[in-house]
C-alpha cells in the first residue's frame, strides 16, 4: 500500500485522532491585527482572538498560506511519501488551493490538490474519509473521485455571531449589515458550491434555528446520512445545548460540536453557530 501524507490548511479543525495521525500535516494561515502577523493555532488561539478584537481600533485581516510554505512542506514530503494529498478550504472563499497548485508546479511532482468546497470540522471529516479510502486500497484517482463526489454534498447553514465582523472583515456589503443591525434580523448563511450566500433570514435565533433544523429534517428524509456537525464560535455549552435538542429528535444521526477557529472567527465573530453535514458520506 503507498504511503501517502494528508495536508490541509488552519480552517480544518483537527480532532485529537487527525492531530496523532503522523501523516497529517497543516499549513497554518495569518491574522493580522492592528500591523501585527500571527499564525493561525500556533501563536494566537481563538480564544486569545476573541479578546483582541473588542479592542482593535482597525479591521483585521487574513492571509491564505504562503506558496513558499506550501513547497517547503512538499519538498520535505515528497522524500518520504509516495503521494501527497491536499485537501483544502473552499477557493472561493480562499486562494490556498491556488498557493498549493502553485507549489506543486515549481515542485516538479505532483501533489493531489483538492478543493474541499468547505472550512471547519466538514473538511476534517474528508481528510478522515480519505484515509479510510486509503487504507481500503483504494487508488488516488478513486480516492479522489469518491471525495470530491462527497464535497459536492455538503450542506452548511450558520448563524453569524457579529454582522459587524463580518462586515468589518470585508465578507458583507454595508448595505445588507445596516439592514440587519437596524430590524435586529438573523440572516442565515449557507455555503453553497463553496460561496457564502443568504439563504433565508429570522427575527431571532430560536426562528433561525428552527429553519436550520426543518433543512437538516428534509435534507435526512431524502438521504438518510449518519453524521452532522455542530460548528461554534467560542461558547461550547450553547453548541452542546442545540446538540441535546438535535439528539432529542434524530435518534439516527450522530452529532459532534467542533470549534471553528481563531481564522474564521475574525469573519462571523465568537457567537457564530451552525450546523453542517453530507448528504454522501460513504
Amino acid at each position: 500500500m503507498k504511503k501517502i501524507a494528508w495536508v490541509t490548511d488552519s480552517t480544518a479543525f483537527l480532532d485529537e485522532e487527525l492531530r496523532n495521525d503522523p501523516d497529517v500535516f497543516q499549513v497554518p494561515m495569518s491574522i493580522i491585527l492592528e500591523g501585527r502577523e500571527y499564525m493561525d493555532g500556533l501563536d494566537l488561539s481563538a480564544e486569545e482572538l476573541y479578546s483582541k478584537l473588542k479592542t482593535l481600533k482597525e479591521p483585521p485581516k487574513t492571509s491564505q498560506p504562503s506558496v513558499g510554505a506550501f513547497l517547503d512542506l512538499y519538498t520535505k514530503l515528497v522524500d518520504d511519501y509516495d503521494e501527497v494529498f491536499a485537501l483544502l478550504v473552499s477557493s472561493r472563499l480562499s486562494g490556498t488551493v491556488d498557493s498549493s497548485s502553485q507549489a506543486s508546479k515549481l515542485l516538479g511532482k505532483p501533489v493531489i490538490t483538492i478543493d474541499s468546497k468547505i472550512l471547519s470540522y466538514p473538511l476534517s471529516a474528508l481528510i478522515k474519509r480519505g484515509i479510510a479510502l486509503a487504507s481500503e486500497g483504494k487508488d488516488s484517482i478513486e480516492i479522489k473521485t469518491i471525495l470530491e463526489g462527497m464535497a459536492g454534498t455538503n450542506e452548511t447553514y450558520v448563524l453569524i455571531g457579529s454582522l459587524e465582523q463580518l462586515h468589518r472583515s470585508g465578507r458583507m456589503t454595508g448595505a445588507k449589515y445596516l439592514l440587519g443591525s437596524m430590524l435586529s434580523i438573523k440572516p442565515i448563511i449557507a455555503i453553497e458550491n463553496g460561496v457564502l450566500v443568504t439563504k433565508d433570514k429570522a427575527r431571532s435565533e430560536k426562528k433561525a434555528k428552527e429553519k436550520i433544523t426543518q433543512y437538516l429534517r428534509d435534507s435526512h428524509e431524502k438521504h438518510m446520512f449518519k453524521e452532522a456537525w455542530i460548528l461554534y464560535g467560542l461558547h461550547p455549552e450553547v453548541a452542546e445545548k442545540w446538540k441535546k435538542d438535535l439528539e432529542t429528535e434524530f435518534e439516527g444521526i450522530a452529532f459532534n460540536s467542533y470549534p471553528l477557529g481563531a481564522v474564521i472567527g475574525v469573519h462571523a465573530g465568537e457567537h457564530t453557530i451552525g450546523l453542517s453535514w453530507y448528504n454522501k458520506q460513504s
